[in-house]
């Protein structure tokens, strides 16, 4: 299991320095972008079509990463009323399970959505014609690696819920 964590710990962590560089390309195209349009009044559409595939590779990668640091937003109006020991069976099995389905049918539905586009030969619209099948295919990537986070983060709250279960039983004793 450690290994498990530690590859996927290094993994998301590389999402995150990409996602991060992608970040940092999007602010030099939309610079350039409006050096050439104000200053040498030349408008160019190649910064805003580098800053889109920029955003949306910056999201899908670093969605792994922050599930895997416990960065997302989290609204824990409801399971602050808990007892703590709900509360531990609650965020760390039930929220995650419930964040697997989910994000189990919006993969297994962007592969349909990539596999389609790849199928057809599907560009973009842009003066690029970008292949997007490509493009597409790597949504369906990202989120097979963020459910195996998701899926590393049930078995770590069923084992930690075991473990207190196990330690509640021997402190009767």
């Amino acid at each position: 299991m450690q290994r498990v964590d530690n590859l996927l710990g290094r993994l998301t962590d590389l999402l995150l320095i990409i996602s991060g560089i992608m970040i940092l390309l999007m602010a030099f195209a939309q610079t350039y972008g409006v050096v050439q349009r104000y200053i040498l009044k030349a408008p160019d559409s190649s910064p805003y079509e580098i800053s889109v595939l920029c955003l949306l590779f910056c999201g899908i990668l670093a969605v792994s990463g922050v599930e895997k640091l416990n960065q997302h937003i989290m609204n824990d109006i409801i399971s602050s009323r808990y007892p703590a020991r709900m509360k531990v069976i609650v965020i760390d099995i039930v929220f995650p399970l419930l964040a697997l389905i989910f994000c189990v049918v919006l993969t297994w539905k962007s592969m349909d959505n990539a596999l389609y586009a790849l199928k057809i030969g599907q560009v973009t619209q842009s003066s690029w014609a970008l292949p997007l099948g490509l493009i597409k295919l790597s949504i369906p990537i990202c989120y097979i690696l963020l459910c195996l986070v998701i899926l590393n983060k049930v078995i770590h709250g069923i084992m930690v819920s075991m473990h207190d279960r196990n330690k509640g039983n021997t402190d009767k004793s």
